[in-house]
């Protein structure tokens, strides 16, 4: 499949906040609209900030008429959804995608919305896994970065120390994935992503580890591992445990589920429910070396 890369931002471009999940108060974004400013940016604040449906940002249907005009409006470049929960697989399907694909524009957030970036995907488009703007005022001067040098066209390279788990070896491919419990609640779906060739990325919060063994399983029972080009796992943060324990950590359990394969495997790299979430272009080719000094994402 050809994946299509939305423009560069440039000086003055508009890039539209509005939330697809969970609801999020006009004082929780001023970082993001001041981030932006610093850019050269422009921030349009959608309508759903500030909206409330129980816990979303709005109603589905407020929430699929914020997303369709900020797709839909010429002068905006750059999506920037607001943060997660949960929510956006709500609105997917009401979604009219047919102007976008004509002119595709940035998406950028994670957690939930990795829904959005698997749809996206497979119609052909590029996505931003990177920081919102619920998190932009605790995130490290390293995530904002990268998230800047992805909308802006810079090159962008990651090299890491070798974690202790880690599996050598070197892969190149297109880097798809996202959330965990995202990729593995869409399996079935339209929106659910193909991995042939390419390189999956998982990160999870909040999660029983009992349950990471389930999706993990789900996603090898689906034929994710077979054809892999490399695994890439961000950060597996605050995991929980029942009274009678799993026995294996996160880490642990992804190991042993994928043990058959030679994919190569990085564990910790600087991305998901962490501060240090740096900015990954999903559907863009990438190279991906594990060796006993470093792990390397280059985006080619």
């Amino acid at each position: 499949m050809n994946i299509k890369q939305p423009q560069s931002l440039q000086q003055g471009d508009l890039v539209a906040i509005v939330t697809t999940a969970r609801k999020i108060d006009r004082p929780d974004i001023q970082k993001a609209i001041e981030l932006l400013e610093s850019w050269g940016l422009n921030a349009v604040v959608g309508k759903t900030i500030g909206k409330e449906d129980r816990q979303f940002g709005g109603t589905d249907a407020d929430r699929i008429t914020d997303f369709q005009e900020a797709m839909n409006n010429d002068a905006v470049k750059a999506i920037w959804c607001a943060r997660g929960g949960y929510g956006t697989v709500r609105i997917l399907d009401a979604l009219d995608f047919s102007k976008f694909l004509m002119t595709p524009k940035w998406v950028i957030g994670f957690s939930d919305v990795t829904a959005l970036h698997s749809h996206i995907h497979n119609f052909g488009i590029q996505t931003i896994h990177g920081l919102m703007p619920i998190t932009a005022g605790n995130s490290t001067p390293e995530a904002i970065i990268s998230l800047k040098d992805s909308l802006f066209g810079n090159t962008i390279l990651y090299k890491l120390p070798c974690e202790s788990q880690n599996k050598y070896g070197k892969g190149k491919g297109k880097l798809v994935g996202g959330n965990l419990s995202m990729l593995y609640s869409l399996l079935g779906s339209e929106s659910a992503i193909k991995t042939d060739d390419k390189i999956l990325f998982i990160e999870d919060l909040d999660e029983y580890l009992y349950h990471i063994d389930r999706m993990m399983m789900n996603l090898k029972r689906n034929g994710y591992f077979n054809n892999l080009k490399g695994l890439l796992v961000g950060g597996m943060t605050k995991m929980n445990d029942n009274t009678i324990p799993f026995g294996k950590t996160a880490e642990e359990i992804i190991l042993d589920v994928v043990k058959e394969y030679d994919f190569p495997i990085c564990f910790n790299f600087p991305t998901g429910h962490v501060k240090d979430n740096r900015a990954l272009i999903l559907g863009k080719t990438a190279e991906f070396i594990v060796d006993k000094d470093n792990t390397t994402l280059t985006f080619l």
